[in-house]
């Protein structure tokens, strides 16, 4: 089994160690025709499948993989469970943020000892491969975090599951891994969600973003951004401010029904090749006008790609002292404009693109204001 962790950046203490990011479990309308979509856009191979032939007669999942990205989409075939009604309220989202350590059942009672609600209890699940630990908490909306532990496991996932290959051949477009996870929540709430991560999970305040870092002429909003302490997992934390419009975060609070994962950075190590693959394949990306690119030299300075090609692509570009950073966020996954993905890739910049917010911005008021939801 891979190891679910990104580049190792310099550690600090860490009193509660986390390995990375172990996968992303998003409750769908049809996982099917969900899996069959990041199977042909996004290039993840399909590896494992839970459902009624394996003994499963109330769901189905999916559990697709990318280096190391996992995927699990997981349907309900019964009309009224938690998985059909969190579909009913939210649309497709993402409902499980996995956290691999290596002490599920520490880590799942130091959390609960420190102020998290529990959300599943604590199991061991055994098959012929092993042994997989694991226990579930509540975080922002109906959002939970899963510890996993899978040192003692040798199977392609957990289990209750069996080995599946993708249908036809498969193309990855260079995502690596789960570089981090935004979530949006109600105004008033980011302290309080940045709080629960320091005090359950021991998590570093890394940045603060005020609505006059994050802002336009119409709309703003204000985030913090928590990581862990070697710096595997990181969740920026976004809320509304006060502005003219609508902002983003507001029609996702609209749509979503609740706070929730509003979108997933995904790294790769060539944006160019990455990006162009998505494009042809029918990603929709969020459009930025060619102005943006007349003084982004001067703003960022050098850099190592052909600016035109970046230009040609929509790729935003930014700086911070320890480097540059490529971007490019996608259109809405899903009919309601609620989570999506973006594309980073990082030449030593450890930051999360601030010179970019306003451009980012404008865009989503662009499809805010062709949704009438500005």
């Amino acid at each position: 089994m891979d190891t679910l962790v990104q580049n190792k950046p310099a550690v600090t203490k860490d009193v509660f160690p986390l390995l990375g990011t172990d996968y992303l479990e998003f409750y769908v309308g049809n996982a099917k025709q969900s899996a069959m979509y990041y199977q042909a856009t996004f290039g993840f191979n399909w590896i494992a499948y839970l459902g009624p032939e394996t003994g499963h007669r109330d769901r189905v999942s999916y559990v697709l993989q990318q280096d190391k990205i996992r995927l699990v989409l997981t349907s309900s075939l019964l009309p009224d469970t938690e998985i059909a009604n969190h579909v009913a309220l939210h649309g497709d989202g993402v409902k499980v943020l996995a956290l691999w350590v290596d002490d599920a059942e520490w880590s799942f009672k130091t959390a609960i000892k420190n102020g998290a609600k529990e959300a599943t209890p604590f199991k061991v699940l055994k098959d012929d491969d092993g042994v997989v630990k694991m226990g579930s908490i509540h975080t922002y909306g109906d959002t939970i975090h899963t510890f996993i532990e899978r040192k003692d496991y040798k199977g392609v996932f957990m289990p209750g599951y069996q080995e599946r290959k993708s249908v036809f051949p498969i193309e990855p477009v260079g995502l690596m891994y789960v570089d981090h996870c935004v979530g949006n929540v109600e105004l008033g709430d980011m302290n309080k969600w940045v709080k629960f991560y320091q005090d359950v999970m021991g998590f570093n305040l890394l940045i603060t973003f005020d609505d006059n870092d994050i802002s336009t002429e119409y709309t703003a909003l204000m985030s913090k951004v928590v990581s862990n302490g070697n710096g595997y997992v990181k969740f920026p934390i976004n809320e509304p401010a006060k502005g003219l419009k609508k902002s983003q975060i507001e029609e996702y609070l609209d749509f979503y029904k609740s706070a929730g994962v509003q979108h997933i950075a995904v790294a790769t190590d060539n944006i160019i090749d990455t990006v162009t693959k998505l494009r042809a394949r029918g990603v929709d990306f969020l459009y930025v006008p060619e102005v943006y690119y007349d003084d982004v030299i001067e703003r960022v300075g050098h850099i190592d790609e052909d600016l035109e090609v970046l230009k040609s692509l929509n790729v935003l570009i930014d700086r911070d002292d320890d480097g540059y950073l490529l971007q490019l966020f996608t259109k809405p996954v899903q009919d309601r404009p609620t989570v999506f993905f973006e594309i980073i890739q990082r030449k030593g910049a450890k930051s999360f693109g601030k010179g970019n917010f306003k451009a980012l911005f404008e865009a989503i008021e662009r499809e805010q204001e062709l949704r009438g939801t500005l």
